[in-house]
């Protein structure tokens, strides 16, 4: 029975890391957009749905107590803003420019959670967020099922309309911007509206991922939103395949798998006194694997294989 619960537990956390690796894809993998601050977007949804949905009274920042559905929709909104804002003002960098960028956002968005005490609860977070199916946490499997369920219905639908749009006239020019700009801006199309939409409705999308997360486990804290989220996603999206929404979604559950085995691992073989020191080994792990796969499948499981250049043609009069 209980394996059945963390099973639920396990899915159900592998999905919302799908949720935030598609956006990832849809910036990175159908545009080019080179994002190392998604963690920053993961935060803004957080917080926006627990500030609204938080009941003032256990919220300690003055919470506002409107249904979680709300949250989600208000987190989609603030991030996406937000990363429209950002993207106005950055998106005419390019490659490592907007990385460092993109990274500095990120920091800024933790800072203020970790400094704005009144507004966020500083460091010591945001408690007694409401969860969905709440009243089932008496019995750990009806419940983390429950939550299970909402978060793969989530998931799908984004997923689904994620193809859709790949395979629409706007997919089409984002993944023709992402090949060749010029080309693509001969065609009358505007690089710089097409990219300010697709990094705003990534963001949005990470920030209903960071409201999903913040409502299933109950409690946030400025420190689940440090780069090794960012790390751990980018490998999920290069594992599976970059610009693939299939290989967004295996790869997330792969990397979250090896993630929470070597962290198993670590717990068992390691001694207490050293465990903080040998976490470190996870990291490790996933970098192994990293290089693996890119050993052997460098475009990624699902991300196809890259094109071989066809043999010259030999010169006029040679053999």
């Amino acid at each position: 029975m209980e394996f059945l619960a963390y099973g639920a537990f396990f899915l159900t956390t592998a999905l919302i890391f799908s949720l935030i690796t598609l956006g990832l894809n849809l910036q990175w993998g159908l545009t080019g957009l080179f994002n190392v601050g998604l963690a920053g977007f993961v935060a803004i949804g957080a917080y926006t749905s627990a500030i609204l949905t938080t009941p003032d009274d256990a919220a300690r920042i003055g919470g506002f107590d409107l249904p979680i559905l709300l949250g989600w929709l208000a987190a989609m909104i603030v991030a996406g803003a937000v990363a429209a804002v950002i993207g106005a003002a950055t998106l005419r960098l390019r490659s490592d420019y907007l990385a460092i960028t993109t990274f500095g956002v990120a920091v800024v968005v933790q800072l203020v959670a970790l400094n704005a005490q009144g507004l966020t609860g500083g460091p010591f977070g945001v408690g007694f967020i409401p969860r969905p199916f709440g009243s089932l946490a008496e019995n750990p499997i009806v419940f983390n099922f429950a939550n299970l369920a909402i978060v793969a219905v989530v998931t799908l639908v984004f997923f689904l309309a994620l193809e859709h749009l790949a395979r629409s006239p706007w997919g089409r020019v984002l993944k023709a911007l992402r090949e060749d700009e010029k080309a693509a801006a001969s065609l009358g199309k505007s690089a710089r509206a097409y990219r300010i939409q697709a990094f705003a409705l990534g963001g949005a999308i990470m920030g209903l991922a960071g409201a999903v997360q913040a409502h299933f486990i109950g409690f946030i804290a400025p420190e689940n939103y440090l780069p090794t989220l960012t790390f751990q996603v980018w490998t999920m999206l290069i594992v599976g395949g970059s610009g693939s929404n299939r290989g967004a979604v295996l790869g997330s559950v792969l990397v979250w798998a090896i993630w929470v085995g070597s962290g198993a691992a670590v717990s068992a073989l390691v001694p207490t006194d050293q465990q903080a020191r040998a976490a470190a080994l996870q990291i490790v792990s996933i970098g192994v694997m990293l290089c693996v796969i890119l050993l052997v499948r460098p475009m990624g499981i699902l991300g196809g294989t890259p094109k071989r250049k066809a043999p010259a043609e030999p010169a006029a009069g040679r053999p």
